[in-house]
């Protein structure tokens, strides 16, 4: 007799498969019937789980919020407040590079977001940015670091890390992309150097 797979792990299935058709097919050709297939389910038992696409992309919204989390979190040092501000950037960069499917798809769920539902949109950018707050918010550090600041450095790695993505996504340059990662964390390191007045760390 066949397991029975939980309602909870099956709309897992279908959110992950969301992901690649939207990276493959976009926002437009993401139908249910591709992601039901993409999950290797039928399309019934989509339903079933979704009253509507718009409640699964709901779902893949929470999902790409959530992975940047997860993300940025594993990405702290628990060092002090530079070399935690350049490990959040590289963290961010690895992790796209390493996740294409993720990457386009994120591209695509946060501008289509910005036509259709731009609250949704901005609230997976507003919990990435307060993730990389709190995580900057817990470095160490020898002088206190002004809660502006921490907001400008946020912004700056969020900045870098948006054009690594995007450059990485039009390219798919691999061995380009890895010399760009070095290239965005020297632009952070020498702007941490004139902000904070400290010596970039080494590369």
């Amino acid at each position: 007799m066949a397991r029975r797979i939980p309602a909870a792990q099956r709309r897992s299935d279908f959110i992950n498969a969301a992901v690649e058709v939207i990276a493959i097919h976009g926002i437009e050709g993401a139908t249910t019937r591709r992601i039901a297939e993409q999950a290797q389910a039928n399309l019934a038992l989509l339903h079933y789980c979704y009253d509507s696409k718009e409640d699964l992309f709901a779902d893949v919204y929470e999902f790409v919020a959530g992975k940047f989390r997860e993300v940025l979190t594993a990405s702290d040092p628990h060092s002090d407040f530079t070399a935690t501000a350049r490990q959040l950037l590289r963290g961010v960069m690895e992790f796209y590079l390493e996740s294409a499917s993720f990457t386009a798809a994120t591209l695509e769920l946060i501008s289509w977001a910005g036509r259709q539902h731009g609250d949704r949109g901005i609230a997976v950018y507003d919990q990435a940015l307060e993730t990389v707050r709190a995580v900057l918010r817990g470095a160490g550090s020898d002088h206190p670091v002004e809660p502006e600041t921490i907001n400008q450095v946020a912004y700056v790695i969020a900045t870098l890390a948006d054009g690594f993505a995007l450059n990485w996504y039009t390219y798919g340059d691999r061995s380009a992309a890895m010399e760009q990662m070095d290239i965005s964390v020297s632009v952070l390191d020498s702007w941490l150097a004139a902000r904070l007045g400290s010596a970039p760390a080494g590369l």
